[in-house]
């Protein structure tokens, strides 16, 4: 799968780092490759270009000399080598850096720029499946992008982490834009310090939301998978996905960075997990928020009655 790198610049997609204008190089990768299309988005705090927070350096390409924990290369996690028949990945770099509030906005703009780039590719191919899979403030993109977009333009997303709130999940998947699309949402008990920030910091659509990764959110077309829960790692397991454990009370990366979820992310993107088949291994409800960091107290026992 051939890999573009392409960056939002105010409300236009166009190619990282070049002047050839996008849509004559992304026409021939296209009729290079038949497979789907598979958009990658980053989240807070990336910005194209940046000598040291360059979406297109660390996550989605080479590894950069300095050794992050948080880096890792999400095409070759993906199975994206070059193989034909594997389709064309893109990976989607837009201004997530300055305050929470202005990444927040500039996610909702890069969104709607999303929807116009899907609707050019589905110009040049109406039949070509197009994945999405984001993290963090990515997730708001992809839901503005599913959103505003024709019916049925993203096939399946995947969002890792979101840092966005169940309604935002509710009005996509129920607007014209969502009809068709599904998604796996990865949550973990280890961004719940994320996620009641967040909470605080970005008003709710409604009163009362939560963030996604609480887990309190129900749709026919969106699965939950608490990669933290036992029961579901279990589950995985038997399925044939080895996922490793926990390792860290606060982690905000953990959907892309445990052991073996690329696997199940791969399956799920290549439609070999259908999200139906997924949902009946998994447990229906999540574990509640602070579960992994509250102390785990003793049981009081009842006082031991005097010996007659």
């Amino acid at each position: 799968m051939p890999i573009l790198r392409i960056t939002i610049t105010g409300n236009a997609a166009r190619l990282h780092r070049e002047r050839r204008p996008l849509m004559p190089v992304l026409n021939r990768a296209l009729r290079a490759d038949q497979g789907p299309v598979t958009i990658m988005v980053h989240g807070f705090k990336y910005h194209p270009g940046h000598p040291v927070h360059c979406p297109h350096g660390p996550i989605p390409a080479r590894p950069t000399k300095r050794a992050y924990r948080s880096v890792v290369n999400w095409p070759a996690r993906l199975g994206m080598h070059g193989q034909p028949g594997g389709g064309l990945g893109l990976s989607l770099g837009w201004s997530a850096r300055g305050s929470i509030w202005a990444a927040c906005a500039s996610a909702q703009a890069a969104g709607h720029t999303l929807a116009a780039l899907i609707s050019d590719i589905r110009g040049v191919d109406p039949d070509r499946k197009i994945n999405l899979i984001a993290h963090s403030l990515g997730a708001r993109v992809a839901l503005t992008a599913i959103r505003a977009g024709a019916p049925g333009a993203v096939n399946r997303a995947i969002l890792l982490a979101a840092a966005e709130y169940a309604e935002a999940a509710r009005s996509a998947l129920d607007s014209e834009g969502g009809a068709g699309t599904t998604i796996l949402n990865v949550t973990s008990r280890e961004n719940d310090l994320f996620d009641f920030l967040l909470e605080r910091l970005i008003a709710p659509p409604r009163p009362g939301d939560r963030m996604l990764g609480h887990g309190g959110f129900c749709h026919p077309r969106l699965v939950t998978l608490q990669l933290d829960d036992s029961r579901s790692l279990l589950a995985l397991r038997q399925a044939g996905f080895h996922i490793a454990p926990p390792e860290r009370l606060i982690c905000h990366w953990s959907p892309y960075l445990r052991e073996g979820v690329f696997l199940l992310y791969r399956a799920i993107l290549d439609g070999s997990m259908p999200l139906e088949t997924l949902r009946a291994l998994l447990p229906t409800d999540c574990a509640p928020r602070w579960s992994r960091l509250r102390p785990r107290l003793p049981i009081p026992q009842p006082p031991l009655l005097p010996a007659e």
